[in-house]
Formats: structure tokens, sequence, C-alpha cells
């Protein structure tokens, strides 16, 4: 086996034996009382109203993904900026600089396609 492999292989054991180690304890030794109040719902302090399964309008899913897909944006721009910006003089700064303009074009041009269609509009 390769030298390098076996320390993460060893870690990755640890780490996983550990967590089904812990896990366990906690379930095997944690104290149980359980009585009615503890086993009510409890949401912001008052009683829930209402059914748990009512219908959501896909405009909220809608904003969840268009958050994530924008989300998802800062998660590129955080290590090109720490490239782009660390290294002023490297050989392919003008490329790294026009491949991020295109990038957030793309962007802007989906966040005004989504602002036209009104998906941002909650009523």
């Amino acid at each position: 086996m390769n030298q390098p492999y076996l320390s993460f292989l060893l870690l990755l054991g640890f780490v996983a034996f550990n967590a089904v180690l812990l896990i366990g304890l906690s379930h095997l030794l944690a104290p149980r009382q359980p009585t009615v109040l503890k086993d009510t719902p409890y949401e912001s302090g008052m009683p829930p109203l209402g059914n748990a399964h009512e219908r959501f309008s896909v405009k909220f899913y809608l904003v969840a993904m268009l958050f994530i897909v924008f989300d998802i944006e800062t998660v590129f721009l955080i290590p090109w900026g720490t490239i782009f910006l660390g290294s002023p003089q490297g050989p392919s700064t003008g490329f790294l600089l026009v491949e991020m303009l295109v990038f957030i074009l793309i962007l802007a041009v989906g966040y005004v396609y989504v602002w036209k269609r009104g998906a941002l509009e909650w009523d």
C-alpha cells in the first residue's frame, strides 16, 4: 500500500470509529424521562396552529433555488479573489480577470431575467 494513503486511511478510520462510538454512547447513556409536556411540539413558545403539511407556494421554492444559485457565485468568487489578488504578477492574471468578468456577466443576465419575470416579487 502507498505510504501517503496509509495515514489518511488511519485518520479516516479513527474519525469514523470515534463518531460511531460517541453517538452510540450518547444513545445508551442519555437519561430518558419522557413526559407529556416534553412530547408536545414547540414553536416559538406557542402551540402550533393548523396542519403541519400545508402547501407552500412555488415562489418559496423558486426563491430558495435562486438563493442557492447566487450563493454558489460567492463560493466561486472567494478562491478566484485569493488567486487573482494574491499573485498580481502571475502569467495568467489577465485571463483570470476576463474569465471572472464573463462569469459575473452570465450571472447578471440570469439575475435580470429572473427579476423581469417577477420571480423576486413576493405576493
